[in-house]
C-alpha cells in the first residue's frame, strides 16, 4: 500500500544488516506491475524471498478464498515478474476444506506452469481473524486430507520443487511426509497440548497454533 516506504525499509535493511536472510510476505497483485518488482530487485538484498499465498490451479476458488474477484490473475502475473527480475519465490497454501480437496490438481499445475519457484509451502489453517469468524466452513481435520496432501507433496519432490509442511502436528501427517515437516519460528505457532506429554517426537513436531484451543484434531496421540 505504500510501496515507497517499503523500499525505504528494504533499502535500511541492506544498509544495516547486509547479511540477513528476508523473507516479505504478499499477495503478489501490486507485484502485477513489472515496475514495482523491478525496483524491489533493484534493493539488491543478497538473501531475499517473497512468499505469496496461491490457494489453487484456477481462478474461481482463488478469488473465491481470497474474496477479490480478478485477483488471481494478477498474483499469477505478479509471480511470473518476480521470475523475471530474479527474486526468489515462495508460494504458500492454507489448507483448510476450501482448498483441501485441489491439493493434488495444485501441485500439478505449479510444476507445470511455475517450476522456477524456489519452494511450496502447506500451512495449517490459524484460528483467527476472518478463519475464526467462519470457522465451521473453513475447519477441516488434517488426518481427513492426509491422501490429498501425500500426493500434492509427491507431484512436487518429483518435479524438483522444494516442498514443506508447516503447523501440522507429526501424528496426524502421514510417514512419509514427516521429512518435508518444520517447526515455526513463532513460539505462539508451537504450543503442545496434554495429549503430547511423552511424545517421542515433540522436539521435532511442528506443534499447534495458540488458536488451536478452539478446535483440533481428533487423531492426537503421542509416538
Amino acid at each position: 500500500l505504500y510501496f515507497s516506504r517499503l523500499i525505504e525499509i528494504l533499502a535500511s535493511i541492506k544498509h544495516h544488516l547486509p547479511n540477513t536472510a528476508v523473507h516479505m510476505l504478499s499477495n503478489g497483485r501490486r507485484l502485477s506491475r513489472l515496475a514495482h518488482a523491478r525496483r524491489i530487485a533493484q534493493v539488491g538484498l543478497s538473501d531475499f524471498m517473497i512468499g505469496v499465498p496461491l490457494y489453487a490451479d484456477v481462478a474461481a476458488i482463488h478469488d473465491f478464498v481470497v474474496q477479490a474477484k480478478g485477483a488471481f490473475e494478477e498474483t499469477i502475473f505478479g509471480i511470473l515478474n518476480l521470475a523475471r527480475v530474479g527474486i526468489r519465490i515462495e508460494l504458500r497454501i492454507i489448507v483448510h476444506r476450501e482448498t483441501y480437496a485441489h491439493l493434488p490438481r495444485f501441485a500439478q499445475f505449479v510444476a507445470r506452469n511455475l517450476p522456477f519457484v524456489d519452494q511450496v509451502t502447506f500451512m495449517g489453517l490459524e484460528l483467527t481473524g476472518y478463519a475464526r469468524s467462519n470457522l465451521d466452513a473453513l475447519w477441516i481435520d488434517p488426518f481427513e486430507y492426509q491422501n490429498q496432501l501425500e500426493e500434492a507433496v509427491d507431484l512436487l519432490d518429483c518435479a524438483g520443487i522444494h516442498a514443506l509442511i508447516f503447523n501440522h502436528p507429526l501424528c496426524v501427517l502421514s510417514p512419509s511426509l514427516h521429512s518435508f515437516s518444520r517447526q515455526a519460528i513463532s513460539d505462539w505457532k508451537n504450543i503442545y497440548f496434554p495429549e503430547c506429554g511423552g511424545c517421542g517426537k515433540k522436539a521435532d513436531c511442528g506443534g499447534f497454533f495458540a488458536s488451536s484451543s478452539l478446535r483440533h484434531s481428533e487423531h492426537i496421540k503421542p509416538f
